[in-house]
């Protein structure tokens, strides 16, 4: 029972680090907006970008990341630490040392879920992909880069956010099967890839719409669409 309850607060703590409202601060401290009400209602970078401006946007972005580093980072420490106090009795079909990636894996995609369904905001949130972005650097920093790289070269040739977060996820799966990692990861890293893309659905209808904004640009759509 020891060792379940306190797996279950690991997790939960990495989920805490996810749901920060970075996005949502950003917006009551600067200028005592709801950021949800405006633009693409996400809590994301990208909407602080049209809401609030660059430097606001690059201080969630880097926040957002972080958010991700942390959780992989707790976790990493976390549960080898637990699982080797006395008063911790794993169930007996357990082997720690090949248990312990499974458990950091699924507080990565705690932290996934707390950005995207925030408790302090009643589980609405962002499109998760900064602290994606954070966990896969956290993980396995050649994976993180190539998605980030990716990223960078997507959104310099089509200016639209959503689309290149969307490749840039693709990328990390083919990465983590191309780097040859251990089946947790790479399990992680389609889950959250899956979630992140399942996240940006209002997106892919304004991709295949032709109206989805380009970086700088705001749709009429936004102005309708209700946070998915």
């Amino acid at each position: 029972m020891v060792f379940w309850t306190g797996s279950v607060v690991g997790w939960a703590i990495a989920y805490l680090f996810g749901s920060m409202p970075t996005g949502y601060l950003a917006g009551k401290l600067l200028k005592g907006i709801d950021i949800r009400e405006l633009g693409s209602r996400s809590t994301g970078a990208t909407n602080v970008l049209r809401t609030l401006g660059k430097w606001p946007a690059s201080v969630v972005l880097l926040v957002d990341v972080l958010k991700g580093v942390a959780a992989i980072v707790f976790a990493g420490w976390f549960y080898p630490w637990f699982w080797g106090l006395p008063s911790v009795s794993p169930p007996m079909a357990f082997d720690l040392q090949s248990w312990v990636p499974w458990a950091v894996c699924v507080a990565g995609l705690a932290a996934l879920l707390g950005h995207g369904r925030s408790i302090w905001l009643n589980f609405t949130g962002g499109k998760s992909a900064a602290t994606g972005l954070g966990v896969l650097l956290a993980m396995s920093w050649p994976v993180g880069v190539g998605a980030a790289g990716v990223f960078a070269v997507a959104l310099a040739v089509s200016r639209i956010v959503s689309l290149s977060s969307m490749l840039a996820a693709l990328t990390a799966i083919a990465l983590a099967f191309g780097l040859d990692h251990p089946l947790p990861y790479r399990l992680l890293v389609i889950a959250g890839s899956v979630y992140v893309i399942a996240r940006h659905r209002a997106n892919i209808r304004r991709l295949l719409a032709g109206t989805e904004p380009r970086l700088g640009q705001s749709s009429p759509a936004l102005k309708t669409e209700a946070q998915l």
